[in-house]
């Protein structure tokens, strides 16, 4: 689905590359969790994937086109659909309905092939019942859904989202991550999450870590939250649970690494003596 080759990247006339000889792949129906401090280069690198910004250095494929190729551009901002932090940057429109139907019009579709695909987006992210709503009344998990659900009625293959739960509440946040799971597992759409909470990230596949633009770990959850020291080295944190069981260990009690969830905590636990 996206595949980079020594991706370089510096704004302006700036002397600091932004992005250091980038590599990664993304395989179709992969979700993928990009994780770094502010700085790191991971909303940069977001950016690449759809050819808002090109590199300076390298090359970047999406689907096997190569993003330098402006004769393509509608092909790649077809295949990757691009969600932001703040929702209300992408509603346009005052209705529910009328804010999704706004890319397929643009895109010359017939309006009974319009009707089709915003009723199949707004169900797709839960939001039927809020078709007729005003944006602006929703809460902002409902917000970043309807902005989802915008991305959806284009038919893009993959999914980009820029900390797309930051400016959410715990209800929101869930709400938000559920419908990304919901598109990965039932739809089998990739999803390049870029987040600052671990407890989402734990749901990807894969977690890509950055730190100063540069790409330090790229592994499973459980591999990468089973470094604690070396990811609290890079000045993030690791879910709560993942935390608490390692300072656990460091008590001298024996529970296993790796444990990401309440569920693996309490099984861990029922079998420790105390």
């Amino acid at each position: 689905m996206i595949k980079t080759q020594n991706l370089v990247f510096r704004y302006g006339d700036e002397k600091q590359d932004v992005l250091k000889n980038i590599n990664i792949n993304i395989s179709d129906g992969e979700f993928v969790a990009i994780l770094g401090h502010n700085g790191s280069g991971k909303s940069t690198l977001a950016k690449h994937f759809n050819a808002i910004v090109l590199p300076v250095g390298g090359t970047v494929y999406v689907s096997g086109i190569d993003t330098k190729d402006e004769d393509r551009l509608y092909d790649i901002r077809q295949t990757i659909g691009m969600v932001f932090q703040n929702p209300d940057n992408q509603i346009v429109a005052t209705i529910v309905e009328e804010d999704v139907a706004f890319a397929p019009e643009n895109m010359g579709v017939p309006s009974e092939q319009i009707r089709k695909i915003v009723d199949w987006a707004l169900d797709t992210v839960g939001m039927t019942d809020y078709k007729k709503h005003a944006p602006p009344l929703l809460s902002g998990g409902q917000k970043q859904r309807i902005a989802i659900a915008g991305v959806l009625a284009m038919s893009p293959k993959c999914i980009v989202l820029d900390e797309p739960t930051a400016m959410l509440d715990p209800i929101g946040r869930k709400e938000v991550m559920d419908t990304l799971l919901h598109l990965n597992r039932e739809n089998n759409m990739t999803i390049v999450l870029i987040t600052h909470n671990m407890d989402e990230a734990v749901n990807a596949d894969r977690i890509v870590v950055m730190n100063n633009g540069e790409i330090v770990k790229d592994s499973t959850p459980r591999d990468v939250f089973s470094d604690v020291a070396g990811i609290k080295a890079l000045g993030l944190d690791v879910p709560q649970v993942t935390e608490l069981m390692y300072e656990l260990r460091a008590e001298g009690i024996n529970v296993p690494q790796g444990i990401l969830t309440i569920e693996e905590a309490c099984e861990a636990l029922s079998g420790v003596s105390y």
